[in-house]
C-alpha cells in the first residue's frame, strides 16, 4: 500500500506525528505500522524509561492520558502504545480533549483493531487535524496473489501465477497468516528463487495436484476423470479442503464464467482486465467458456448455491462431504 509506504519513510525521517490512531477491519498493516514505531523511535537504551506497552482491557482511556502526559527521561521522545484499544471502544471518544492538544514529546499509538471509530464525530476530526489516523481496509480475495507477488518482490523472491494463488485460495484474506507462510519459505529458500507449486507442497504442505486451482482447471476443461480424483482427495481430507470454501470458490469460478460470456470483446486483455485474473490464466477460463453454454453456467450457479447450503449441514441429512461433492460433480458435468 503506498499510504503505508509513505508513511514508514516519514517515520524513518523523523517526521513525527503526536499521534498515530491505526484503525481498521486488517490488523495485519495496523501491527506492522506499530512495530516499526516501537522498533524505529527509541533507542534500546532509551525504551527502559520511555516505552510503555498498554492494552485497552486493562486501562482507561484517562489512564492513557495520563501516560501520554508524561515527559520522556533523558530522551527526545517517549512512546505509548496502547494494544488491542477497540475494547476501549465505548469510552475512546473521551480521547478527544488530548487528541486537541496532544503532548509534542510523547509518540501515542493506538491500535484499535476489526473496526473504526465514527468519522462525524469529535475524536476523529480532532485527529485528522494534527495527527496521522490510517484506516487498514480489508483485500478483496482477487487483490491477494498480487499482494503475495508484490511482498516477495521486495524481498527479492518471485512466485509462479499459480503458486501465489495456491497460497491465496488455502490461506484465505488473513495477510497475517499469509506473511507468516511466507517468512517459512524465506528461511528455506534463497533471493532470487522463484516460488513454484512443488516449493509451497514441499514446505507448506498444500498439494500442487488436488488443490481448488486444479479443480477448476479440469472442470474448466471437462477432464471428468481428474475432477474426480481431486474430490476424492478433498473427501479423505476434509479438513484441509472444506466443502463450504470449495462450493464458494466454484460459484466465483462460474460467475466470472458467465461474465465472460457475456463479454463483447473476449481478447485475452481485456478478458483479464474485466475478470481481474492473472493473464497467465485467460486461456483455462476460454476453454471453459467454450465448454459451458451460459444457459449450462446458469444452471451450474444454482446449484452451487443448492450445494453452499447443505455445506453448512442444512437439507443434508448428515450425508458426508465427499458424497455430496461427487453429486456437485455429476450436477456440473450432466
Amino acid at each position: 500500500m503506498d499510504e503505508v509506504k509513505l508513511l514508514v519513510t516519514d517515520i524513518k525521517n523523523k517526521k513525527l506525528k503526536p499521534i498515530y490512531f491505526l484503525m481498521g477491519e486488517e490488523p495485519y498493516y495496523i501491527d506492522r505500522i506499530s512495530d516499526f514505531i516501537q522498533e524505529s523511535i527509541l533507542t534500546e537504551e532509551e525504551k527502559g524509561f520511555n516505552e510503555m506497552v498498554l492494552y485497552g482491557r486493562d486501562v482507561t482511556v484517562d489512564d492513557i492520558v495520563g501516560h501520554a502526559k508524561r515527559f520522556p527521561m533523558m530522551a527526545e521522545y517517549q512512546v505509548v502504545i496502547v494494544k488491542e484499544a477497540q475494547d476501549l471502544s465505548r469510552t475512546i471518544e473521551k480521547l478527544v480533549d488530548y487528541a486537541k492538544q496532544p503532548q509534542p514529546t510523547t509518540i501515542l499509538v493506538v491500535n484499535y483493531k476489526y473496526k473504526t471509530i465514527d468519522k462525524r464525530k469529535a475524536l476523529y476530526k480532532a485527529l485528522k487535524k494534527s495527527s496521522v489516523v490510517f484506516e487498514s481496509k480489508k483485500m478483496y480475495d482477487n487483490k491477494i496473489p498480487d499482494w503475495i507477488k508484490r511482498v516477495l518482490a521486495g524481498k527479492n523472491y518471485s512466485i509462479t501465477p499459480k503458486a501465489s494463488l495456491m497460497l491465496a485460495e488455502f490461506l484465505g484474506t488473513d495477510l497475517s497468516k499469509i506473511s507468516n507462510e511466507l517468512n517459512k519459505l524465506q528461511i528455506v529458500l534463497p533471493q532470487g528463487t522463484q516460488i513454484t507449486p512443488q516449493h509451497i507442497e514441499e514446505n507448506i504442505g498444500i498439494s500442487k495436484d488436488y488443490n481448488n486451482f486444479e479443480l477448476h482447471k479440469a472442470i474448466g476443461a471437462r477432464d471428468v476423470l481428474k475432477a474426480h480424483r481431486i474430490i476424492k482427495y478433498f473427501g479423505e481430507n476434509p479438513k484441509d479442503n472444506p466443502m463450504i470454501v470449495t462450493v464458494s470458490l466454484l460459484h466465483n469460478y462460474f460467475s466470472k464464467l458467465l461474465h465472460l460470456h457475456g463479454l463483447q470483446d473476449k481478447s485475452p486483455r481485456n478478458v483479464a482486465s474485466a475478470l481481474r485474473i492473472n493473464p497467465y490464466f485467460v486461456d483455462e477460463y476460454l476453454v471453459a467458456v467454450r465448454n459451458y453454454p451460459m444457459r449450462k453456467v446458469s444452471g451450474i450457479i444454482a446449484s452451487l448455491r443448492e450445494f453452499d447450503v447443505k455445506s453448512k449441514g442444512v437439507k443434508s441429512n448428515a450425508v458426508p462431504q465427499a458424497d455430496l461433492l461427487k453429486e456437485l460433480l455429476v450436477r456440473i458435468f450432466n
